[in-house]
């Protein structure tokens, strides 16, 4: 039983180990980065709506940063999408967020949490300077969080599966 679970684990390393490092192949951390402006992205056929802030965090720390639409990227959200949906969301969201927080301040305390509420970029700046570049409104959820170490390319985390993603990306 333990030598199946262990088989599971190890391939569900390998298979995150090629996936990163295979989306990790541009490197371009020295270089200026453009960056397109898009109005919105597309959701389960619902459009996101683009932030209403320009502003960039910056994070240099190990950090676990969860992001979230500002007050009127919410209501546009809201607005494009049925009240059923849109209710089963926010609730399936809040619970996942909090879960992962529950789950970061018991398992990996070294991580400070970064609430990203009125951000539309966030900047991660390495120990050795090099930096990754995010536009939230590039993103397909409202919702989601993003850890980093400061020694690797920072990891966008499925909150369903906090504890496998985190423990793989902090202890590789």
């Amino acid at each position: 039983m333990m030598l199946k679970i262990l088989y599971h684990f190890s391939s569900l390393a390998i298979a995150s180990a090629i996936i990163l490092a295979s989306s990790c192949n541009n490197n371009n951390s020295n270089k200026a980065i453009a960056v397109s402006t898009p109005q919105t992205s597309v959701v389960n056929g619902i459009k996101k709506a683009a932030s209403t802030y320009q502003d960039t965090l910056i994070i240099q720390t190990p950090a676990a940063i969860f992001y979230h639409p500002d007050s009127l990227q919410l209501l546009k959200i809201k607005a494009q999408s049925d009240s059923i949906f849109n209710e089963g969301s926010m609730h399936e969201y809040f619970y996942q967020m909090r879960n992962a927080r529950i789950v970061i301040h018991k398992t990996w305390p070294q991580l400070s949490i970064i609430e990203s509420k009125n951000y539309r970029y966030l900047l991660f700046i390495k120990k050795d300077g090099s930096k990754y570049f995010i536009d939230l409104d590039k993103k397909n959820d409202p919702f989601g969080l993003f850890v980093f170490n400061n020694q690797k390319p920072p990891l966008p985390v499925d909150m369903t599966n906090i504890e496998t993603d985190i423990f793989f990306y902090l202890n590789d």
